[in-house]
């Protein structure tokens, strides 16, 4: 009896207490891991839904505002086109007397982010075919760190004319691989509409004539060059965010 337990006490040698040890250290380490990546999952989540609620509390004033300049003083708010052949794609508040004064009402607000960058909401964006309505901001330096704010709250303007002027309105956006933001539109083909509803509340509709990715460092797509069109180009990454997804859409 002494025989065997003598040897079963010398089998737990050293080297196995010390394989043990080693053992529990990455089982521990393990489940601490899994612990941190789920919390940075819940985080980042709660953190997105905050900016969807931003962004759409932004969109709410933005569109009340509409309403409170479709009559103000006794104007009229009416939007004037240069070409007729956009009549049908524009939608504006007409007056019952066209003796009424016509005029525009900008109702921009300067806002601040949480990091004190300053921006406006200069439009809205509506993209039926992935059901998404969000606002566009602008921000007053265009440096990196102030895109990089605003588009944690919402799409932003990235390079070009106002909304629905002549040009090449580049707007950007977050993919965050589910169905905010611009996470969709990737999926956008050839014909699919795009609405671009200004200060103004002027709607323009758009469609999408191409799609394709380039690098990162690649900004060729916001050059300005429309032969005299409205155009805007949307801008998010791929999956990976390896690269760029470009999708562009001119004035129907």
């Amino acid at each position: 009896m002494n025989q065997i337990l003598v040897t079963k006490k010398l089998y737990i040698t050293p080297e196995l207490k010390r394989k043990k040890k080693i053992y529990k250290f990455y089982f521990f380490l393990s489940v601490f891991l899994v612990f941190a990546l789920i919390s940075v999952y819940i985080y980042a989540e709660v953190d997105r839904s905050k900016s969807e609620e931003a962004s759409q509390a932004i969109m709410d004033e933005f569109n009340q505002g509409v309403e409170d300049t479709t009559l103000a003083d006794g104007d009229v708010l009416i939007a004037v086109l240069n070409d007729t052949s956009e009549e049908d794609n524009t939608s504006s508040s007409t007056s019952s007397s066209q003796n009424q004064p016509q005029t525009t009402i900008s109702r921009s607000r300067v806002q601040t982010t949480n990091d004190g960058f300053d921006y406006s909401t200069i439009a809205t964006i509506n993209i039926p075919k992935i059901n998404i309505t969000y606002p566009i901001l602008d921000g007053k330096t265009d440096s990196v760190e102030e895109t990089e704010a605003l588009l944690k709250i919402s799409p932003t303007k990235f390079w070009g004319p106002n909304p629905n002027e002549v040009g090449n309105f580049c707007i950007v956006g977050h993919n965050y691989r589910d169905t905010r933001f611009f996470s969709k539109v990737p999926t956008l083909e050839n014909g699919d509409y795009i609405e671009i509803t200004d200060e103004s509340g002027k709607t323009v509709r758009y469609s999408v004539y191409d799609k394709y990715e380039v690098n990162p460092d690649d900004v060729s797509c916001t050059s300005q060059l429309t032969n005299g069109r409205k155009e805007i180009t949307l801008i998010t990454c791929t999956n990976d965010s390896k690269m760029r997804v470009i999708v562009k859409a001119r004035a129907v």
